[in-house]
């Protein structure tokens, strides 16, 4: 499977913001198709449900197994299941339709930190905690980093994969014979090598996103969760690096096949960003990343959550999935290619537990020292709804104006 990768992440925050307060919250009371959201939910549905699941997130290519798997043991609890993928920013107003009209047939979203954030700021998610926690054992199993992603979710979602993400710089060696380790050493290469340092417009781009998030602990920022107050530092250096930079392509598949072809030497990645391609051949299996001095982890997630309005009998099926997906079995099913890798949110999933295919994806395409990057460096949530809108805004006046370029 190619990289379905979220493109659209986080834009779809800007959307939250844009919501105007006519369109309230659904009724916590609304029943739907198939009967009240909010009764006594069973712990095994009365009879068999079909569960139409939507993803926004690409997190199907690491999940899709794990449910399907459930499913196939358990027809007594899902008889068949749906799936359906949509943009992250068409999430709300989808789920919103639905529950205005008192039908909602969804009754499982698979999302990111965006379609999450925007369903909660109206009221669209059923709170799984903590009325829930005690069937979704799993939750106390959860990684530290993974843990911390998930207090983002409130009551609402719930973690069911996790990577650290970056930021890395990638390149190839036979171009770039001594990586930059430092920003100033990035800065400098930029500077002698005008065109060749690229990164992707950070609304539209994972690596480009978390470049961006990742700059202001790098740099020594007064304030690494404040874009407005308190990235001096990131701002003035974005500024000169731009000076060097021939443009931003909209999307991160473009600086991809850029660095494949030799037009740009060092391009920012993350670890599935940087494994996956290389999988799919769109990158040389010889691409290396490096680090900066004083990086931190800017971590991802995907989040499951269950829209008000769907029956009893969806949510005790949903929860019983879920419960499921959280096992240490399944969570081997999320190393997949590389795609989010390493991809389980809970501890003690180990790589030899993963599909073979998965084994052996990673075992010619993965990094040796991504262990120890992973266990040495410090992690951090991303920016909040707010504060990334914010960072992507005086980013595309400031910084990006101009020079965004469509593949």
């Amino acid at each position: 499977m190619g990289i379905t990768r979220r493109s659209a992440l986080i834009a779809a925050a800007s959307s939250l913001l844009t919501v105007t307060a006519a369109c309230g919250a659904p009724d916590n009371n609304s029943g739907g198709a198939g009967g009240d959201s909010n009764g006594e939910v069973p712990d095994k549905p009365k009879k068999a449900v079909a569960l139409n699941v939507l993803d926004v997130a690409g997190n199907l290519q690491l999940t899709q197994g794990m449910i399907d798997e459930f499913v196939k043991k358990n027809p007594d609890v899902i008889s068949r299941v749906t799936y359906s993928k949509s943009p992250a920013p068409e999430l709300a107003g989808k789920i919103k339709a639905q529950q205005n009209a008192n039908r909602v047939d969804i009754g499982l979203v698979l999302t990111g930190v965006d379609g999450l954030s925007a369903g909660i700021d109206q009221g669209l998610w059923l709170d799984v905690l903590p009325k829930f926690q005690s069937r979704l054992t799993g939750m106390n199993n959860y990684l530290a980093p993974a843990a911390a992603m998930q207090k983002l979710a409130g009551n609402a979602g719930v973690t069911v994969t996790y990577y650290p993400s970056g930021p890395l710089l990638e390149y190839l060696p036979a171009t770039v014979s001594t990586p930059p380790t430092s920003a100033e050493e990035l800065l400098a290469y930029a500077k002698a090598h005008p065109k060749k340092v690229q990164y992707a417009r950070p609304s539209n781009s994972g690596p480009g996103r978390t470049f961006l998030m990742g700059l202001p602990y790098v740099l020594g920022d007064k304030d690494p969760k404040d874009p407005v107050n308190g990235w001096d530092k990131t701002w003035a250096y974005l500024k000169e690096l731009n000076q060097y930079v021939d443009y931003y392509p909209s999307g991160t598949s473009e600086t991809m096949k850029n660095l494949a072809n030799g037009s740009a030497h060092i391009i920012a990645s993350t670890t599935g960003w940087d494994i996956n391609p290389r999988v799919l051949g769109t990158v040389p299996k010889e691409a290396k990343v490096t680090s900066l001095k004083g990086f931190h982890w800017v971590t991802d997630a995907h989040y499951a959550v269950i829209p008000k309005g769907v029956s009893s009998d969806t949510q005790a099926a949903v929860l019983a999935l879920l419960a499921f997906m959280l096992t240490p079995q399944q969570q081997a099913k999320a190393y997949d290619d590389g795609y989010f890798y390493p991809g389980p949110a809970v501890q003690g999933v180990q790589l030899s537990d993963a599909p073979q295919k998965s084994q052996d994806a990673i075992r010619d395409y993965g990094r040796p020292e991504y262990e120890s990057l992973i266990a040495n460096n410090p992690t951090e949530v991303p920016l909040d709804a707010k504060a990334l809108v914010a960072a992507f805004d005086r980013w595309d006046r400031e910084v990006g104006s101009g020079k965004v370029k469509q593949g």
